[in-house]
């Protein structure tokens, strides 16, 4: 069994935590908390260490915590010469103490603590700084998902940008539209179908083949009633920048 260390109890760290402990070739080790009880529901309280001086060393130490910590974590790890990566999409693999082998295993993916997850399908993101300790990471992987790929730090970064466009800022337009059907008594269950279908398309189409509506029609008729609709100004801005992109096809506006 891969040994296995995860440092954090963060939304990340629980998923990790939820998708090892059905791993047949992994073995959680140990966990780091602060506060144990935050994770007493997910395993057992024995493996749950809140001192980092009470970590071990084992085949890998997967550091899951907020972006600015990385460093100053890394540097608290009682042991040199071990694999630890973190699981951050924009931080760079250098932020990691070189005292220790370093890496990166990022799941590209939302995560919310109560929202299952079928972890088989998740993109985890692999860097390493050589060949071994690369391919103990694709193993550790492999063992929970299909979906597994080697990205460079650059690559990362660009990769976490498009997820924010694909998935924080879409989800932030779902906001708006739940708050216009509230404010007009139209249940927001009306739009759901409609917002399925169109994150279904991209299983078979290019989102540029996919697009539909009045900016892409220029369909200036209901573009304009649209704005006249909307008295919320940040509303109407959204509405204009996002319809002259749509026109501009992603050209500079």
């Amino acid at each position: 069994m891969i040994q296995i260390t995860i440092i954090g109890s963060g939304n990340v760290a629980q998923h990790l935590i939820k998708a090892f402990s059905a791993s047949k070739i992994v073995e959680i080790k140990q966990v780091f908390s602060r506060k144990k009880e935050n994770l007493l529901h997910l395993i057992d309280s024995e493996k749950i260490v809140t001192d980092f001086a009470a970590l071990e060393p084992a085949d890998l130490h997967i550091i899951s915590v907020s972006d600015n910590a990385i460093t100053e974590v890394s540097e608290q790890l009682p042991f040199n010469n071990q694999l630890v990566v973190h699981t951050s999409g924009t931080s760079s693999i250098e932020l990691l103490n070189p005292k220790n082998r370093r890496g990166v295993f990022y799941p590209l993916q939302t995560f919310s603590k109560n929202k299952a997850l079928d972890y088989s399908v998740v993109p985890f993101c692999l860097e390493a700084e050589n060949t071994a300790d690369f391919k103990l990471l694709e193993t550790v992987a492999k063992s929970v998902s299909t979906a597994v790929y080697s990205i460079s730090s650059e690559q990362r970064k660009a990769l976490h940008v498009a997820a924010v466009f694909a998935s924080n800022f879409t989800n932030h337009l779902y906001q708006i539209g739940q708050e216009v059907c509230e404010e007009n008594q139209v249940p927001f269950a009306v739009l759901r179908p409609l917002i399925q279908e169109t994150a279904d398309k991209i299983n078979t189409l290019d989102p540029i083949d996919a697009q539909t509506g009045p900016a892409i029609r220029h369909d200036s008729n209901t573009i304009n009633a649209h704005l006249a609709f909307l008295q919320d100004e940040n509303k109407k801005n959204i509405y204009k920048i996002l319809t002259q992109s749509i026109q501009h096809n992603g050209k500079k506006l």
